[in-house]
């Protein structure tokens, strides 16, 4: 009885609360009225605020404001003495001019409430306009001093309270900040909206400018009516009527005979046909009941923008450089000028070189009937137009004895030149002049390139900057003899990336099993490079490590293609622009990814201590880690079939060749021959599967590498490298015979965390523990020793052993028994 007494007690409340609320809210009726009410009124500050400034009433008016009780007191307010009451208690101690926003709020506030319209879209007028009050009254308060009815009592006192405490130049900043803040969140007012503006009217410009220009008619010399004939077609009726003028040589068609017409009218039915007409049903009319009210139910609110938009409006896009927001890129000044003013132009040596080109095509019956010189850092580029009859093979065929009569190494003969129709001899220059890395960064076409992982290689023959995008290549292969500059290649690609990206961006991992070349990089580990947990060096210098890392990058690269799965999008570029736009959740796993460059200083070298355990997960990722940011830069000194293998050579479409012994190592590089004609010191040929480009490398020397990662290395870094995921081989040596007593704390907690998700992963309780990698790797061993997951299987999750919680309590039950 007790229970039910209560049980009624508290329904009597709730229906006396419900009761009250009904009593509160306003019927259709009333809410009509009150928003006639509130429309009205508006109206009346109108007119009242207008007859205010029209008439001047401030002035006139003001001291009738204070005896409206006195009938005989007139006033010439068109509203009367509760208009000027109005005027002066809304404007002239209120807020002045601005007091004309008032209207606007009554009559917006009226009109919602009339038509039943949801008012939650007010709340944010009201906020925005009270705003604006206050802005332009103490705006006018601040510049209108010698005007009071303009600010009003409240802006002119609110102005002085500002100056006594800021001054007038705080005040002023003050007004100026709020109304950026009210263009911006308002008005909604962007850079990008003002130049679409200036470029819409620019282009409207243009436009009115282009139909004001006089339209020329063409003179009468340019048709030769004398020599222009028409035939008259022999027997066409359809064509009698066709009459062709010359009247100031321009052409009159009669248009009317070129109408169609209907040759047999018979086959057209102009006779309708009618459809039944369906009669409509009656509705009955119900008479309206006085006593039956019908409520209109709310409609829901519709939020316009998202989540992901909200956060991006409070907080901005996510910056990945946050944590390292004080780094500093490191300065031209640190590289070196080695080029004196540029390419010196010996006018002599190039006429003495046309001069036997020419001689010596003459002398086998070639004649040229035109020649040019292209000078370049190194190597001079004449370019010659053979006479007609000249077969092209003819001329390739004389590429000794050219080299013969110029007395030159690398003559080198491009037949055709693509895109061109000439035929290019390259020579060497006499007094070559070295290519800085200097000039080549502080290059515009570098500086200015809007590329993902722009690379400044060197200088073409006419001398221009050569910049490529290692992330369109999307791996590049190095290859050449030893001493002809990939060395110097790789400091200069890996310059290029330091001086054009931040270290939250790229993350390098380096191999040189020389041990020598790549050493001073590890002054930027902690910024820049990638390596294996638990290991001392990020530089791989073991040949046994580099399986491991490689592994390693196949798994981050299975990580990322399952990030990228999940957020349904398809390139690195895009997830991280969608993770910039705060669209994906960190707490589900998501991060920022950088680009990862592996680089390889001696490839031959691994694949003779290695061999297939090198070359499987290179080949995996040269074909898919593309997408997901993870790119391969070999170089090797030794280009033959066993290292450059045709499966390898397939997925790098990209190579660049240094000069090499023979022409068979220039096709195992390039397809095609030429690196053997190359004179060295950095002369270098480029490809990427379509033509070949001659670049002499940019030279860059060690110490002044070691500037550089010295500068970066002074600067605040990371806590650790760049850490890959850990890879654990079958053969590991792992010992599972873990006791009981020697288990984590946190054993029983990631159990279930593995039984409830049903997936065994040591990232997956990084992630619901918070726990390091190697501790979470720990708790995943000693799982499986357990018996609770299952063993390794390579990229997949392992297998969970137990399917619910039950299940697992009766196993903890049993061990403890």
């Amino acid at each position: 009885m007790a229970k039910t007494s209560k049980k009624e007690t508290l329904d009597k409340k709730k229906d006396k609360q419900e009761d009250h609320k009904r009593s509160l809210k306003m019927t259709k009726q009333q809410k009509i009225v009150l928003g006639c009410l509130l429309v009205l009124f508006s109206i009346a500050l109108l007119v009242a605020f207008i007859s205010f400034y029209v008439n001047g009433q401030w002035q006139t008016d003001q001291s009738a404001v204070s005896q409206l009780g006195d009938r005989d007191e007139v006033v010439q307010n068109w509203l009367g003495k509760f208009g000027a009451y109005l005027a002066d208690l809304i404007v002239y101690r209120g807020f002045g001019i601005a007091s004309f926003v008032f209207v606007r709020l009554f009559f917006l506030t009226g009109m919602f409430l009339a038509l039943e319209l949801s008012t939650q879209k007010l709340k944010n007028t009201w906020f925005w306009d009270i705003f604006a009050i206050i802005i332009v009254s103490v705006l006018f308060g601040f510049f209108a001093t010698s005007a009071p009815e303009l600010g009003g009592t409240i802006g002119y006192e609110l102005n002085l309270f500002l100056q006594d405490y800021i001054g007038k130049t705080g005040t002023l900043l003050t007004l100026l900040f709020g109304l950026i803040v009210y263009l911006i969140f308002k008005i909604k007012v962007s850079p990008e909206k003002i130049q679409s503006y200036f470029d819409s009217t620019k282009k409207e410009f243009k436009s009115e400018l282009e139909t004001l220009k006089p339209v020329t008619s063409q003179p009468e010399s340019a048709y030769n009516l004398e020599e222009f004939a028409v035939e008259e077609p022999e027997n066409d009726p359809d064509l009698d009527n066709i009459h062709i003028k010359t009247v100031d040589s321009q052409f009159e068609i009669n248009k009317e005979a070129l109408k169609p017409t209907i040759s047999h009218s018979s086959e057209i039915e102009l006779n309708p046909i009618l459809k039944p007409i369906t009669p409509k049903q009656e509705v009955p009319v119900v008479a309206p009941d006085e006593a039956f009210v019908i409520e209109k139910a709310e409609e829901e609110d519709i939020i316009e923008e998202n989540l992901a938009s909200r956060l991006v409006a409070d907080f901005g896009l996510f910056d990945p450089t946050l944590d390292l927001s004080n780094y500093k890129f490191p300065t031209i000044d640190l590289l070196k000028e080695y080029s004196t003013g540029g390419i010196t132009i010996n006018q002599e040596e190039l006429e003495e070189n046309k001069n036997k080109i020419v001689d010596t095509l003459r002398n086998y019956k070639i004649e040229i009937a035109q020649i040019k010189a292209t000078v370049g850092p190194s190597v001079t580029l004449y370019e010659i137009v053979p006479e007609a009859g000249i077969r092209i093979s003819k001329i390739k065929s004389l590429e000794d004895d050219i080299a013969l009569s110029l007395s030159a190494l690398g003559i080198r003969i491009i037949a055709p030149i693509p895109g061109k129709g000439t035929i290019g001899i390259e020579v060497p220059n006499k007094n070559p002049t070295m290519v800085s890395m200097k000039s080549v960064i502080g290059a515009a076409k570098f500086q200015e390139a809007e590329m993902e992982l722009p690379i400044a290689l060197g200088k073409t023959i006419s001398n221009e900057t050569f910049v490529v995008d290692l992330a369109k290549m999307p791996h590049l292969l190095m290859a050449g003899a030893t001493g002809q500059g990939k060395s110097v290649g790789l400091n200069a690609v890996l310059t290029s990336l330091l001086y054009k990206k931040h270290p939250a961006e790229v993350k390098f991992v380096l191999v040189d099993p020389k041990k020598v070349e790549l050493t001073l990089f590890n002054k930027i580990e902690r910024h820049y490079l990638a390596k294996l947990p638990d290991t001392e060096d990020a530089i791989i210098t073991d040949n046994a490590k580099v399986v491991n890392t490689l592994n390693s990058l196949c798994t981050e690269m299975d990580n990322r293609y399952s990030l990228l799965k999940d957020a349904m999008v398809r390139n690195i570029k895009e997830y991280n622009d969608k993770f910039k736009a705060r669209k994906l959740n960190p707490e589900a796993g998501h991060r920022f990814l950088p680009y990862i460059v592996l680089v390889v200083d001696e490839f031959a070298d691994l694949i003779m201590t290695a061999g297939k355990e090198v070359e499987i997960p290179i080949a995996r990722l040269a074909q898919l880690a593309r997408a997901i940011g993870i790119h391969l830069i070999i170089a090797t000194q030794r280009p033959s079939v066993n290292v450059i293998t045709g499966l390898i050579k397939a997925n790098f479409p990209a190579r660049i060749a240094f000069r090499v012994t023979s022409k068979i190592d220039s096709r195992t590089i390039l397809d095609t021959q030429g690196a053997d004609q190359l004179i060295g010191r950095g002369d270098l040929l480029y490809t990427n599967g379509n033509d070949v480009v001659r670049v002499q490398c940019a030279f860059i020397d060690t110490p002044e590498v070691e500037k550089i990662t010295d500068f970066i290395g002074g600067q605040k870094a990371y806590a650790t490298a760049y850490l890959l995921p850990e890879f654990v081989g079958e053969e590991s040596g792992i010992n599972l015979d873990i006791d009981i007593s020697e288990r984590d704390t946190l054993f029983r907690e990631a159990a279930e965390i593995i039984v409830n998700a049903q997936q065994g992963s040591a990232s997956l309780l990084q992630r619901k523990l918070k726990l390091g990698y190697n501790r979470a790797g720990r708790l995943i061993d000693q799982l499986e020793a357990a018996g609770i997951v299952g063993p390794f299987e390579g990229s997949k999750a392992r297998s969970v052993n137990i399917l619910d919680l039950s299940a697992l309590d009766q196993f903890f039950n049993n061990e403890q028994n």
